[in-house]
């Protein structure tokens, strides 16, 4: 009897037990459930995306009579002409043949351009998710020859552009919204969500670091090739176009110019990808987290090096000789937190080694030319160094240009051709003691 009343007794409490985790389980649902139904009035900024068509994007290029530049972007130089991409809108053509005096010839209205490149007398262009070629050999009758369709899928994306059931998202245009918010997710519990068809961002750090920038210098292939920026992401090398997205690196077989034609699969190169320079037979690609090196020996199909590993942060690089220099700045399309000049020893590209590390203010781009270093350094203007001794660069400073905002430059047979958010400046670095001023166009004051 004793021995039932026990059983009893702990068949009572298992049933008690259960019944109430059973009705703490309910509870917590029913909780959970009235905790996503919770109603909270919050205020949210707002990414609308704005919306073209393809077949509108595509009716939408046109050459047009020279215009007041708006932003200065890329740029790129061939055959005493220099092309300066005005991002978003289009490209200028400019004629350098005397850089005191640059005279403006045409803009091509080019939807979602943001880079360019140029060999022999025709101009390659991004369109977002297109590859546009122009003839250029007469400038005063430049002519679409070719549209290579949807070849930049993600490409596009690091901009903050897509494709979309025949769509593509060309802008966000931001709104700010006060309403009751009711959903599965607390929208304070994450930075960024889909609403409304757009973005919306719960405080203001999630918003800014959607707000990204869009970002070789090439002096080993001569004029037929031309001659970009540090913050390009398409680069020429004889017979071969070469663009990088966000991942991946695509070639173009441009032996017959005016045909581009895509070589092989896309080569998966990383991500945080940001700038390619290409120099003699190798390409140097900068991501946000190193330099990586390509061997270009086959062009059509560039194999891996090594890497240079850096912290996260903007990462623009060029070359001259067995010395690579790479400039690393903080900001929020970067994630990083410092700002620097590292020089870095490619003697043996199987194993680049740190040479020197120098502190800068904010360093975007940057070029070399015959042992003279020009580095941008944002809106702490222009500063140019004797690079001969790499462990003593900052100790022989020969100028510091404080006076203007500088993004990024082509130094090119005596001539400093510079981009910055008030213009296009051009000086004469013959005399790298003596740099003057040669001439500058104006963009105009936001």
């Amino acid at each position: 009897m004793e021995t039932m009343t026990i059983e009893h007794h702990h068949q009572r409490k298992l049933l008690s037990y259960l019944t109430f985790n059973v009705s703490a389980i309910i509870y917590l649902l029913l909780l959970i459930q009235c905790t996503d139904k919770v109603e909270v009035t919050r205020t949210y900024k707002y990414m609308k995306p704005v919306y073209m068509t393809t077949s509108e994007l595509r009716s939408a290029v046109d050459i047009l009579p020279p215009r007041t530049i708006q932003e200065a972007g890329k740029i790129y130089f061939l055959n005493n002409y220099l092309f300066l991409n005005d991002p978003g809108e289009g490209i200028h053509i400019i004629d350098n043949s005397d850089p005191s005096d640059p005279n403006r010839i045409a803009f091509i209205n080019i939807p979602g351009n943001f880079d360019l490149a140029a060999k022999g007398n025709y101009l390659y262009a991004d369109s977002f998710i297109d590859l546009m070629v122009f003839d250029i050999s007469d400038v005063n009758n430049i002519r679409e020859v070719r549209r290579v369709e949807n070849v930049f899928p993600l490409y596009t994306s690091y901009s903050g552009f897509q494709v979309e059931d025949g769509q593509i998202i060309t802008e966000w245009v931001q709104e700010e919204i006060t309403e009751v918010i009711e959903g599965e997710m607390d929208p304070l519990s994450s930075g960024m969500f889909y609403y409304r068809g757009g973005l919306a961002f719960a405080n203001d750090a999630s918003f800014t670091n959607f707000a990204r920038e869009s970002s070789g210098m090439n002096t080993s292939t001569g004029q037929q090739n031309g001659a970009g920026g540090s913050m390009a992401r398409f680069a020429v090398v004889n017979n071969y176009l070469y663009t990088i997205d966000d991942y991946n690196m695509q070639v173009f077989d441009i032996s017959q110019e005016d045909n581009p034609e895509e070589v092989g699969q896309d080569i998966n190169v990383g991500f945080m990808i940001e700038t390619i320079f290409p120099y003699e037979d190798k390409l140097f690609i900068g991501a946000q987290n190193g330099m990586h090196i390509y061997d270009n020996t086959d062009p059509a199909n560039p194999q891996h090096v090594s890497t240079y590993e850096h912290i996260t942060s903007c990462d623009p690089v060029v070359v001259e000789g067995n010395t690579a220099y790479v400039t690393l700045r903080n900001g929020n399309e970067c994630q990083g937190f410092v700002n620097q000049l590292e020089v870095i020893d490619i003697e043996d590209p199987y194993n680049p080694q740190l040479v020197e590390t120098y502190a800068m203010e904010h360093p975007h781009g940057l070029g070399i030319d015959n042992g003279t270093l020009f580095i941008c350094e944002g809106e702490f203007g222009l500063k140019v160094f004797d690079a001969s001794d790499s462990k003593a660069i900052s100790e022989n400073q020969l100028a510091h240009f404080d006076d203007i905002h500088a993004y990024d430059v082509i130094p090119l047979g005596g001539v400093l051709m510079l981009i910055g958010n008030d213009g296009l400046y051009q000086y004469d670095y013959t005399d790298p003691a003596n740099i003057q001023l040669l001439s500058k166009i104006a963009v105009p004051s936001l």
